[in-house]
């Protein structure tokens, strides 16, 4: 069966695919071959840079044809290495083998083996993999959640003065601001954005066990860890580890994943909250003409895309968790668990591109029903009762607490007029009780 949105085992690439689409530059086969290319490439050219004494006689102007290799990368050229990895069985050495390739096309054949010179695989895999993380970081993660972002500051604002029934263990509690309980979301989403762009984006860059071995064997006067750091930090944008064995540690990758699963874990939170609001029915959602919301019940609207996202979230944490858990161990100088399981970093980041989507498609539908808020203010007077004691403190007057708790909890009804009434038979000056005269629901909302 042909590889298609239906045919996809998964639903990032099957039912999903439009949404996660963008993120094949940098996360599928295609892309891990392009930047594994990419690498060798610069490689080759800072070595030329450096320079090697078999390769100072290297035309500089031919730099904008070698970098044409990886810069017009096609998926032919992808395939081709395919096609050489089925004999190498390995998939760098094909990488390699191909660029050796394009300099024989290129006459280029006397400095050849000066690809992929005293590399293994990880030097490679170790900057292309994090060089591509970071890149889908800042041109696809980073704008969709700052969409998400931009999105609650308009509704924060819109929402600034309205007046909210606050529920502490689900019930009643001392009125809040709508906009207020949106710009709770805004901090911590940006204070762990912020944390997120601290973390480097680290790389490992050092020969076969991290300690420039070929390289210092066979240039025993050039400073290589001087080259790498200059390679690894300037040319490529990344950080290089300076003590590593053949794979890098991954701790600040790990990082980056915690990160990205506390920052998900705010929005499953958002999530939750919205769907909460949507059932109390302070908020309505908009109606698209030819949507139906059950099977069996024809005036459901539902608020899926709440529900959609916090599924989503789930997914990509247990596969952040996994992935921050299982990286920074490994055996001795390496073994392979950590090839396998770095092939799976596009799911979550899919996964966790799946749930801005769905967060910003439910808020995006929401219809303030400020009448039903309103009613659950004016049903709930009892709540100006932590407002009434406090200010009685301050009187000192006798056991305000006891007084209020006495009003307060019954099973009956307070409202404005058994407030009223009680403020009246408080033994204090006409001045105060003013003062609490003018404290309501819809007024006691802090600062």
């Amino acid at each position: 069966m042909t590889l298609t949105s239906l045919s996809a085992i998964s639903p990032v690439d099957g039912r999903y695919h439009n949404t996660t689409a963008a993120l094949a530059g940098y996360f599928s086969e295609f892309a891990l071959i392009k930047y594994r290319v990419f690498v060798e490439v610069e490689y080759f050219i800072a070595l030329c840079k450096h320079p090697l004494p078999q390769l100072k006689d290297f035309n500089p102007t031919l730099f904008s044809q070698l970098r044409d290799i990886y810069q017009n990368f096609s998926e032919q050229d992808a395939e081709s290495i395919k096609t050489i990895e089925k004999t190498t069985n390995h998939d760098v050495k094909a990488v390699e083998y191909f660029i050796k390739q394009k300099f024989d096309a290129l006459n280029l054949q006397a400095y050849k083996e000066f690809i992929h010179f005293g590399l293994t695989s990880q030097d490679i895999n170790n900057t292309a993999i994090p060089y591509s993380f970071k890149l889908a970081l800042q041109e696809v993660y980073y704008p969709a959640i700052q969409e998400l972002v931009n999105n609650l500051k308009n509704y924060a604002g819109e929402w600034q003065q309205i007046p909210l029934l606050a529920h502490t263990h689900g019930q009643p509690a001392s009125p809040t601001r709508l906009g207020k309980e949106i710009e709770v979301f805004i901090e911590r989403l940006e204070n762990q954005l912020s944390l997120l762009q601290t973390v480097p984006h680290s790389a490992k860059f050092g020969g076969a066990t991290g300690n420039f071995n070929a390289h210092h064997v066979a240039y025993p006067d050039i400073n290589w860890q001087a080259f790498g750091n200059h390679f690894v930090n300037e040319i490529l944008g990344l950080k290089r580890s300076q003590r590593t064995t053949q794979i890098e540690h991954y701790d600040n990758f790990a990082a980056q994943c915690d990160a990205l699963k506390r920052i998900n874990n705010i929005i499953m939170d958002l999530d939750r909250d919205m769907w909460t609001y949507i059932s109390m029915n302070y908020f309505k959602q908009k109606i698209k003409a030819g949507e139906v919301g059950s099977s069996a019940m024809p005036h459901k609207v539902n608020p899926i895309d709440f529900e959609n996202s916090e599924g989503n979230v789930g997914i990509a944490n247990a596969l952040f968790e996994h992935l921050a858990a299982k990286l920074p161990v490994s055996r001795l100088q390496r073994d392979l668990t950590d090839s396998t399981v770095l092939r799976n970093i596009g799911v979550p980041f899919a996964h966790t591109l799946i749930a801005i989507k769905s967060t910003l498609r439910g808020l995006n539908k929401l219809l303030l029903n400020e009448s039903v808020i309103q009613h659950d203010l004016e049903s709930n007077w009892a709540v100006v009762a932590e407002a009434i004691q406090t200010i009685l403190r301050r009187e000192d007057y006798p056991n305000p607490y006891e007084a209020l708790k006495e009003l307060t909890r019954t099973n009956q009804q307070i409202n404005a007029e058994s407030i009223a009434t009680f403020v009246d038979t408080l033994q204090v000056s006409e001045d105060v009780k003013q003062q609490l005269r003018q404290i309501t629901p819809f007024n006691y909302t802090g600062i």
